[in-house]
């Protein structure tokens, strides 16, 4: 009956790097992790000049399958898929390697094309990191890059070119000697692969651009690590060359934030980023929330296919945490009314704020679960300690701040601390969400106030309510004198008439 209503499913990823298995149940319309295996196995320098995987690397390969089979006997064929990726594609004898690992697994392995692993790693994106319409999906594999444009849940423009992070090291920084000359030719190799393919994407454009898997992901945890945003570009990237060049050696690679396993491979994947940067004239990318194995998940649970994934994590936690779901909406509008009387005035549209918001208005009771005087820091607490998908970072770290602000004292030092975003903007959700709190706070429509909230400058709010309105609601009155000494202790000025 448990697997019934909550079935598990697997995905394995071969991939030239590292194998990975993902394990997920399907809950209450939503995908809970439970759990994750990850090796390296570098499968990809084991290629010979004959194009033959070396014993070495099928050994090691297939001693990461046999940790793998012991998971996958619990769960429903039906629900486990196992793909191949580039370097098994490559592979002269990889038929001999697959016969081995199925025996191991007892499942079947499908060695996928270079554009469906593209296409369903843009899947896994798109169903794990926001709604932006039209996005630009890059994945730097082992011995494989792939770059999709697509529009909502449906790539577009696919490729898969033939350049990886293993590969490139073998080729390019063999010998582990970090230079110039050796990250110009990997550089300029990268831009020759990708001659001829690029136009497309710059005639589909895209309003996000997102990095899935290690690169990108390595750079992210440099850049959160050394106090930066996490927000990759260009000049963030060449800096990194100058100081990846400054170690000389790959052994001697020590940048502060750099995981020890991805060292090996990070000089030959960060070159391969800077071309695609220079190539595509790229403003910034962050990092995905998935990729190719949340693309394997997504394609096997149909009923969870072709949905705003930000809005299933919404209902998700509203069923988890038992929320009043129609108090919830009730706020989330109020909040979204009063944002959009301020966000020209304010310039609220960086970094999605108007979705953060949202997310925060729908969320902010859930610490009630745990206790009402302490709410707001039980509520940062749990969301500071369970996945939202759909949400970067830095949207996630944002969230937290806004939810934790919601009532009474305000704690400065932690909206102050959103360095990856901006200190103002999330100053500036928080007062929208203090406010249709305490505007909703009878929980019902009908008595519901109308209001008009502007602002002269960056730190002054005025709320305006109808002729008359305030006298006959004195308790609405007396939470709004609070609410301006709340504003005033943290350097705010709220008035209101």
């Amino acid at each position: 009956m448990a697997e019934q209503n909550y079935p598990i499913y697997a995905a394995i990823d071969l991939g030239s790097n590292s194998f990975h298995m993902l394990i997920v149940r399907s809950v209450e319309g939503s995908v809970q992790t439970i759990g994750k295996i990850k090796r390296k196995v570098r499968l990809a320098s084991g290629l010979q000049e004959n194009g033959a995987l070396e014993e070495a690397a099928i050994a090691r390969g297939l001693d990461c399958l046999s940790l793998f089979a012991e998971r996958l006997q619990d769960i429903p064929a039906k629900n486990v898929r196992i793909v191949g990726t580039a370097a098994l594609r490559l592979a002269t004898n990889s038929a001999d390697f697959l016969e081995r690992a199925e025996s191991i697994l007892n499942h079947r392995v499908d060695i996928i094309s270079g554009e469906e692993e593209a296409r369903l790693i843009y899947i896994g994106v798109a169903h794990t990191s926001g709604t932006s319409k039209t996005k630009l999906v890059i994945d730097i594999g082992g011995a494989s890059t792939e770059m999709v444009a697509g529009e909502r849940f449906t790539p577009k423009v696919v490729n898969s070119l033939n350049m990886g992070c293993v590969t490139y090291r073998k080729k390019f920084f063999k010998d582990d000697i970090i230079n110039l000359r050796n990250f110009e030719m990997s550089i300029n190799a990268a831009q020759v692969e990708m001659s001829g393919k690029m136009q497309p994407y710059m005639a589909f454009g895209w309003q996000a651009c997102l990095g899935a898997s290690g690169t990108p992901q390595a750079i992210q945890e440099i850049l959160i690590a050394q106090g930066d945003s996490e927000m990759i570009t260009l000049d963030k990237l060449l800096k990194l060359k100058e100081t990846a060049i400054a170690c000389g050696h790959i052994d001697n690679l020590n940048i502060v934030g750099l995981a020890e396993e991805r060292r090996p491979v990070f000089v030959s994947g960060l070159a391969i980023l800077i071309a695609i940067f220079q190539a595509l004239h790229i403003s910034y990318m962050v990092v995905a929330g998935g990729a190719l194995r949340e693309g394997i998940i997504y394609g096997m649970i149909p009923c969870l296919q072709q949905k705003d994934i930000r809005q299933r994590t919404l209902s998700s936690f509203i069923e988890r945490y038992r929320l009043d779901k129609e108090h919830a909406y009730r706020v989330r509008d109020t909040a979204l009314k009063l944002f959009d009387q301020l966000h020209v005035h304010w310039a609220l549209e960086q970094h999605d704020s108007r979705a953060v918001l949202e997310a925060a208005a729908v969320l902010h009771e859930v610490g009630l679960t745990v206790d009402f005087k302490f709410a707001a820091k039980h509520a940062a607490y749990i969301l500071s300690n369970t996945a939202i998908p759909g949400f970067s970072l830095a949207q996630r770290k944002l969230l937290i701040a806004i939810v934790h602000n919601y009532r009474e004292d305000i704690d400065i030092t932690q909206v102050k601390a959103q360095t990856m975003t901006s200190p103002i903007l999330a100053g500036q959700l928080t007062r929208i969400l203090r406010l249709s709190v305490i505007l909703t706070m009878r929980r019902k429509d009908e008595v519901l106030p109308t209001v008009k909230l502007s602002s002269t400058g960056l730190d002054d709010l005025n709320l305006i309510f109808e002729a008359n309105w305030l006298k006959s609601h004195p308790l609405m009155e007396s939470e709004l004198t609070q609410e301006q000494e709340y504003q005033r202790k943290a350097g705010w000025k709220f008035t209101f008439s």
